[in-house]
């Protein structure tokens, strides 16, 4: 894939697993590190359990990087909600 492709595949799977973890979006370059971080968690996830990894620019690529945005979402709040303020 292109990195165009990566990037607009992360946005939107960034995108979307934001709304589903929060509610509202982290803002788009977050969403969009989110959405590629989490298609290399998600292909790296289904692969593991024997299915196909992130294929190119389709749904089923989609739904991985969904997946694996929604792992490192609930990561990044399970790590930045543990931070106290002084």
């Amino acid at each position: 894939m292109s990195i165009i492709a990566w990037l607009v595949l992360g946005l939107i799977a960034g995108f979307i697993a934001s709304k589903i973890v929060n509610k509202s979006g982290e803002g788009v370059v977050l969403d969009i590190v989110l959405g590629i971080v989490g298609a290399f968690v998600g292909g790296f996830l289904f692969t593991f359990f024997g299915a196909a990894p992130v294929t190119g620019f389709n749904l089923y690529s989609i739904i991985v990087a969904v997946i694996g945005s929604i792992v490192v979402l609930a990561i990044y709040h399970a790590v930045a909600g543990r931070r106290t303020t002084l």
